[in-house]
C-alpha cells in the first residue's frame, strides 16, 4: 500500500529527474545552434546587391533610381536593413550581410543615388545640406573680419590716417629741403 513518499524515493528519483534535464539541454543547445546556423546561411543567400549610374541591382531585378521614393534606415548596421519605397508604394527590405565599413559605404551610395527619395523622411537636398533654390538662394555672407592689430594700435594707425587725410604728409617738417 502506497502510503506517500518516503525519503528513500526521493533519493531514487532525484538524481532521474536531474538525468532528465541533463539530457535534455545539448538538445536545447542543437536547436539553438541549428537556428543560428540557417540565420547564417539565409544571408549568406541573398542575392547580390549592384550599384550602377542608371540603377540598383538586386540579383536579377532592376530598379531605377527614379523609381524610389523612400529610403528608410532601421536600428541594424550590420548586417544593414534598409526599407525601400518604390513608386508604386511598393515595399522592399533590403539585407545586406557585409561588415561595418562595407554597409556603410553602400548605404552612402544610395542615399547618393536616390535623388527623388526622402531619406529617413528628410527631403534629398535637405538631407545633404543643399539650399532648395540652389546657390543662388541663399545670401551671400561677407567674408569674416580677424582683428589684425590691438585696439590701441589701431586708434594709433586712425589718428595718423586723419592726419595723413589732412596734412597730405605724416612728417612734421614743413616741406622745407
Amino acid at each position: 500500500m502506497w502510503t506517500g513518499l518516503r525519503w528513500n524515493h526521493a533519493v531514487w528519483l532525484g538524481p532521474a529527474w536531474l538525468a532528465h534535464v541533463w539530457t535534455s539541454l545539448p538538445w536545447i543547445a542543437a536547436v539553438g545552434f541549428g537556428l543560428t546556423a540557417a540565420v547564417i546561411l539565409a544571408l549568406v543567400l541573398r542575392p547580390a546587391i549592384e550599384i550602377h549610374e542608371t540603377n540598383l541591382q538586386i540579383g536579377r531585378r532592376a530598379i531605377p533610381w527614379t523609381e524610389i521614393r523612400r529610403l528608410d534606415q532601421t536600428g541594424w548596421n550590420v548586417p544593414l536593413v534598409l526599407q525601400l519605397t518604390l513608386e508604386r508604394a511598393d515595399t522592399m527590405l533590403l539585407i545586406y550581410p557585409g561588415d561595418l565599413d562595407a554597409s556603410g559605404s553602400l548605404l552612402r551610395h544610395l542615399r547618393r543615388y536616390s535623388r527623388h527619395a526622402l531619406l529617413d523622411g528628410v527631403a534629398y537636398r535637405e538631407f545633404w545640406g543643399e539650399h532648395p533654390g540652389g546657390a543662388a538662394a541663399h545670401k551671400q555672407l561677407p567674408p569674416p573680419r580677424y582683428p589684425l592689430l590691438r585696439p590701441e594700435d589701431e586708434e594709433e594707425v586712425e589718428r595718423l590716417f586723419q592726419r595723413l587725410k589732412t596734412a597730405g604728409r605724416l612728417d612734421k617738417t614743413t616741406g622745407e629741403k
